[in-house]
């Protein structure tokens, strides 16, 4: 099973992005992924990134700049209107790394 290192981001880093991470934990692990989840505001980004784990970004709140990994816009996880593009893109993105 390969590892998939995800941060998910939103305006507090708790509620939201804890909600979005299981739902992106549970999926990846539907599709024969392991992941791993950490859940910040989009200030906690970049101290994340320093450790050079991560593999990809979801988010519900504006980034605070551009990354060197993929970055996913995860909004319809909570308004449900095109969740499953979300899941998609998010397949098909780890499916290239």
């Amino acid at each position: 099973m390969k590892r998939i290192n995800v941060i998910s981001v939103c305006g507090s880093g708790t509620v939201t992005s804890s909600m979005v991470a299981g739902k992106v934990k549970d999926f990846l692990e539907d599709n024969g992924y392991k992941a791993k989840t950490v859940e910040v505001n989009p200030g906690g980004v970049e101290n994340e990134l320093a450790s050079g784990q991560w593999d990809v970004i979801v988010h519900t709140s504006p980034l605070k700049g551009t990354y060197s990994i993929p970055t996913i816009n995860s909004v319809g996880l909570l308004t449900g209107m095109e969740e499953e593009e979300f899941y998609e893109e998010l397949l098909e993105t780890v499916k290239s790394l």
